[in-house]
């Protein structure tokens, strides 16, 4: 008798246990091979989404005995990673790229000519021709180019063509007229190339401006543009969150408007440009947040860049002698600026290329958070950095890099520096070593905007035509497990939004993305060429390929 009691509790349990009611998602995703990156850089086959958010992250059987969905998708064992994170790009720089004379890969200054030429016939109505992205370091005659030809070609159309780092300016006649630039022009902070004392065009750093005061500003539609433009480009490879390195107030205005609107649904990590109204205002008001706008750091430049000789270093170039490069911003101002921004609680971000600019930004970023517990600062590139200075990387200063500078640059950049200094450069696990975490990114237009090419550069150390054999100076590759995270977790806890991304885990953002092959184990040669299936922000397909 009561051995039947039981046995019908036990019943009627099974029954009523076998109709609990499931939760409802909005999508779940089952049958994945799921990189979460979680502390414990752990691995799931499914996960549930529900009011833009991981609910649940587990097994598939777990995951459709708790929840059903109006919508599932079986991955059917693809791969899944987070949501990508750029640590340091231009994203409107991009979008402003896409409508003008796109100069890169060109293989010789003729080539560029005809690419500027082919463009003022297809747009007539120009009138201020402007390209981007040539490099004299992939032209078999490696020297800067001069304006005679431009001069010609162009003696009615200012033009303004931009070297592929932003760095530099080749410019005809017509342009240096309308910026007032002559023979006797001097501004500090850069470079008016002479030859014969006569001015080349080439403009190096700050003079770069003087030209940029008399360009044409670009409508809001052109700005809309740009920025709907470099999001279609991004989400096609996986990018849920950039870092724009330098926005000013109105642009960042417009991104927040078009958020707002749902026109724009990049997350965007704004570090504002180093002017006084950008400073003035931010830096009063305080942190900006939303779940995809955070304004809390300032971007700053220190020098300028290697390829155009305009790094600033301890020692002269080895290719040049007595040029030592520059500094963009006065060592003083920096020292002033990094007090002022550690006391409005923002964040610093400064471009460092050159060993003597990065030491000065990192004794300027010690000074002034001494007493700061938390601040994640980032040196911007951190590029040439004397042995002795690595010291200076902690958990409180980070090192924001990227990878494929290292293998675009290698072909000359110990000419540049020697072979002494070469040993402190592009050393991406030296400084991991140092401060626990590094950041990485992509610096597009700069380089190309896929996080594929940042991943073979940091794993395989070399570039796309599988150059050198065994890798460039292997001993600072990172394995994929602190590549992933440089793209992922890492970058997002710089950016302070590491407990609502940068990992596939419950309360997260459910940002995601869903490949054709497993980054994690494909043969290396075969990173570069992987691509994404599906990009999702906040449980929304914003990219499909077809």
């Amino acid at each position: 008798m009561r051995h039947s009691f039981f046995l019908s509790i036990l019943g009627i349990f099974l029954f009523f246990s076998c109709d609990i009611p499931k939760e409802n998602a909005d999508l779940l995703v089952i049958n994945a091979n799921i990189y979460t990156v979680d502390t414990d850089f752990s691995k799931a086959s499914a996960f549930a989404i529900k009011d833009d958010k991981f609910v649940a992250v587990g097994t598939t059987e777990d995951i459709l005995s708790k929840y059903t969905a109006v919508q599932t998708i079986n991955a059917s064992d693809k791969t899944i990673l987070p949501g990508l994170i750029d640590g340091h790009c231009h994203f409107f720089g991009l979008g402003q790229n896409l409508q003008v004379v796109d100069l890169v890969g060109t293989t010789s200054y003729d080539e560029v000519l005809e690419r500027v030429s082919a463009f003022a016939k297809a747009k007539p109505s120009t009138t201020f021709l402007r390209g981007r992205g040539w490099d004299q370091n992939d032209w078999e005659i490696k020297e800067f180019p001069t304006k005679e030809k431009l001069d010609a070609l162009f003696p009615e159309i200012p033009v303004a063509l931009e070297r592929v780092d932003g760095h530099a300016y080749l410019v005809n006649q017509k342009a240096l007229d309308l910026a007032g630039i002559t023979n006797t022009t001097e501004v500090a902070g850069g470079e008016i190339v002479m030859q014969d004392g006569n001015i080349t065009g080439v403009l190096v750093d700050r003079p770069q401006e003087l030209v940029d005061a008399v360009m044409p500003k670009a409508s809001r539609s052109q700005n809309i543009a740009s920025l709907k433009g470099a999001q279609e480009v991004c989400f096609s490879y996986g990018l849920t969150t950039v870092n724009d390195a330098g926005l000013n107030k109105d642009i960042i205005d417009m991104i927040d408007s078009l958020q707002v609107s749902g026109d724009l649904k990049m997350r965007v990590y704004a570090m504002i440009s180093n002017n006084s109204e950008n400073l003035n205002h931010y830096l009063s008001i305080g942190k900006v947040k939303t779940d995809y706008l955070n304004v809390r750091s300032v971007k700053v430049y220190g020098d300028g860049a290697l390829g155009s000789r305009g790094a600033a270093l301890k020692e002269p170039y080895s290719d040049k002698d007595g040029h030592f490069g520059a500094m963009i911003t006065p060592v003083a101002e920096i020292q002033n600026l990094s007090k002022r921004i550690a006391e409005a609680g923002y964040q610093m971000n400064t471009h460092a290329i050159g060993d003597s600019a990065n030491v000065v930004v990192l004794r300027a970023y010690k000074e002034a958070l001494k007493n700061i517990e938390d601040p994640r600062w980032k040196v911007e590139h951190a590029q040439v950095v004397s042995q002795e200075d690595f010291e200076y990387f902690t958990t409180k200063i980070l090192p924001s890099v990227q990878p494929t500078h290292a293998t675009s640059d290698m072909y000359w950049a110990e000419d540049r520096v020697g072979a002494s200094r070469i040993k402190g450069a592009y050393a991406f696990k030296d400084l991991l070593q140092k401060s626990g975490r590094v950041i990485l990114g992509t610096d597009f237009p700069v380089e190309h905007v896929s996080p594929f090419y940042t991943f073979y550069a940091a794993v395989a150390r070399k570039d796309l035509k599988d150059y050198p054999e065994g890798g460039y100076r292997m001993e600072n590759a990172l394995s994929r497990e602190e590549t992933l995270k440089g793209m992922t977790i890492w970058a997002a806890y710089s950016n302070f939004e590491e407990q609502e991304k940068g990992s596939i885990e419950v309360g997260k953002f459910a940002d995601f993305v869903i490949m054709d092959k497993d980054i994690m184990s494909v043969p290396e040669n075969e990173i570069p060429l992987l691509t994404v299936k599906a990009t999702y922000v906040g449980g929304e397909k914003v990219y499909e390929r077809e």
